[in-house]
């Protein structure tokens, strides 16, 4: 099986490129992450054309995730059991499903804007509630996997330049710490390989030419329970979709399975 995550920056925009790159990989199930549409507005039919099932939890602000799969989806979970609001809602951050023998989950992580807003707060109890929803499969005996953007760089050679970070959100202790405990649950991160340069970074800023000049940070990750681990065969940064006109700022990370 082939599975992979990418933080699309909208569904409507990155249309054209998700078809065919979904063509051109043959991947089984993706999950998405900032979607920036409604559910409505999700393109179901023309994925259903190519014989994937979607799992949408979207609003049509900048959050929005869901899951694509041609091995099925059932047990569909929308949001984040237990998950703490923002302005009085709790924003669509994660939808989790099974997709043939794998439980999965898509997570789009609060970004948190800076470390004294109370969004950070909000990232930090975010990530407990997440924790604790997926402890009990983390720790389970079926390949189970927690993949997305998590707006975390889980250690300082996750960024292009770690002085410049310094006092940032993500790469705070305690977000590292708050990854660190997901983990604890059962889950390993799954690192990928690079195509170009030394280290598997998933997002480059638009600005200040910050993928041609490799300034990254490597916040889409994919972890794993040890069933899902164990079958691990390739995980690699798809960086060529990031190139060109009309890419998002991150590229998929993608893992093949030996199930």
């Amino acid at each position: 099986m082939r599975i992979a995550t990418w933080n699309v920056n909208s569904i409507t925009a990155r249309l054209p490129r998700l078809l065919a790159w979904l063509e051109s990989t043959g991947t089984d199930v993706l999950c998405i992450q900032e979607t920036k549409s409604t559910a409505e507005q999700f393109p179901a039919a023309q994925l259903r054309e190519l014989g994937y099932e979607s799992a949408v939890n979207a609003d049509g602000r900048w959050n929005g995730v869901a899951l694509l799969s041609r091995v099925g989806l059932e047990d569909v979970v929308i949001g984040l059991p237990g998950g703490p609001e923002y302005g009085g809602v709790q924003e669509p951050r994660a939808v989790s499903a099974t997709c043939g023998p794998l439980r999965l989950w898509s997570v789009y992580v609060p970004n948190g804007r800076e470390v004294a807003h109370d969004h950070y707060t909000y990232k930090l109890a975010w990530f407990e509630a997440l924790k604790a929803a997926v402890a009990e499969d983390a720790a389970g005996t079926r390949p189970f996997a927690v993949l997305g953007d998590f707006n975390v760089a889980p250690t300082d050679d996750d960024v292009w330049n770690p002085a410049l970070f310094e006092g940032a959100t993500h790469v705070t202790p305690a977000e590292r710490a708050a990854l660190a405990a997901l983990r604890e649950t059962g889950l390993s991160d799954v690192m990928p390989r690079p195509l170009k340069y030394d280290h598997p970074f998933t997002f480059w800023d638009y600005r200040e030419l910050g993928f041609p000049k490799n300034k990254g940070m490597r916040i889409d990750l994919v972890y794993g329970n040890k069933p899902f681990t164990g079958a691990v065969s390739d995980a690699y940064v798809d960086r060529d979709e990031r190139k060109g006109k009309g890419a998002s700022d991150h590229a998929p990370v993608v893992v093949d399975l030996d199930l």
